[in-house]
């Protein structure tokens, strides 16, 4: 029930685990660049396909059906700003170590002349990459036209209309994205996927808890990370009882049933943290997600209020919502330190530490269900 546990295509992603490896694979055989736009909603298992379609791409190199290429991938979480995209780009791509303008130009040499050799790099997190200037996107769309380009851009976000909203129109038309949307798991979906990640151990759960963790997530959220974390709980509650030795159903022996099922799901579900956060303002919603962001980038689970709002303005540009004061998102700040969901330490305004009162994974749930309710 890990979501690190996956071998091959995921269940109910084969129409795009084919459109993906069919899309790189083309582009491979005719010795030429593009870019394709990966959205969907988190949990629907776009980068857990992608690596699925390079593993097979991989195999297909080893019997000669396709020509060589080399895999790289960024995350704009892990980048320190946009801009690093180059730095890390090269450094896989070459070895070579360089600034970001010296690496942007090496790159842009590069993927202008003739390569020997196909580049696929997996952009993840696109969302993170966004700048006023746009020129980091701009030019990751922009290098797989090139006349002699063999680079193969797998562009990954959460949001469908990203290239439109920050581009201007002309440019995004003109980049020629060719677009795969992720949509949310639906109910069979979801019983499936629980079915196949549980394979010969499918006893230890009863039909009705994997229907019921199944009906609960779909009318939710469709988040397959959900449901595994769900399904793992229950199993934990079950070895529970039966450590302290609590009788459970004959009929059920060690197994884990719909009252399991359910007392996992109310723990996530209802526990008074969520609800707060599903009941916060769009900008509250906005300000815990830049206080990740900004977790993830440092690798630190502290921050200060200077480096939020920071993020806090870049995801409101990206997703194209009026930006408020320094001021207004300080008050805010102050309210959801208030109702304990953040931990601000006082001091001065721009410099107050920050850290969160409730977990990461609870954050984005939160959020994300409240966005699609």
């Amino acid at each position: 029930l890990k979501i690190s546990e996956v071998v091959g295509p995921l269940p109910c992603r084969e129409e795009e685990y084919a459109n993906i490896y069919d899309f790189i694979s083309s582009k491979l055989l005719d010795k030429c660049g593009g870019c394709m736009y990966i959205s969907g909603v988190p949990g629907t298992g776009k980068t857990a396909t992608i690596y699925s379609v390079v593993q097979e791409l991989r195999q297909a190199v080893q019997t000669k059906q396709i020509p060589k290429f080399k895999f790289i991938e960024i995350n704009g979480m892990r980048l320190t700003e946009p801009s690093q995209a180059y730095v890390e780009i090269l450094k896989q791509l070459t070895g070579e170590k360089a600034a970001a303008e010296r690496s942007a130009s090496i790159l842009n040499t590069y993927f202008n002349s003739n390569q020997k050799y196909a580049t696929i790099v997996l952009v993840d997190e696109l969302d993170l990459l966004w700048t006023r200037k746009q020129h980091v996107m701009y030019n990751l769309f922009d290098w797989p036209n090139a006349r002699y380009s063999r680079l193969i851009v797998l562009a990954v976000a959460n949001t469908m209309d990203l290239p439109e909203r920050t581009m201007i129109n002309r440019v995004s038309s003109r980049l020629g994205l060719t677009r795969l949307t992720f949509q949310p798991y639906s109910f069979n979906q979801l019983e499936r996927i629980i079915r196949a990640r549980l394979a010969n151990l499918e006893e230890i759960f009863s039909p009705d808890a994997i229907q019921f963790v199944a009906r609960k997530v779909a009318a939710v959220s469709g988040d397959v990370r959900r449901t595994l974390d769900i399904c793992r709980r229950a199993v934990e509650i079950v070895n529970q009882q039966l450590d302290k030795g609590q009788d459970l159903d004959n009929s059920s022996d060690a197994k884990v049933e719909m009252k399991h099922v359910a007392t996992a799901i109310s723990e996530m579900f209802s526990s008074p943290k969520i609800a707060a956060i599903r009941n916060a303002s769009v900008h509250e919603q906005l300000f815990l997600r830049a206080v990740i962001v900004s977790f993830r980038l440092s690798g630190v689970e502290e921050t200060v209020f200077k480096e939020v709002y920071e993020q806090y303005v870049s995801i409101c540009r990206t997703e194209g919502i009026m930006v408020c004061s320094p001021s207004e998102v300080l008050k805010l700040c102050q309210r959801l330190g208030s109702c304990k969901l953040l931990l601000v330490e006082p001091g001065c305004a721009q410099l107050a530490k920050i850290r969160l009162n409730v977990s990461q994974d609870d954050v984005s749930y939160a959020v994300q269900s409240a966005m699609q309710s």
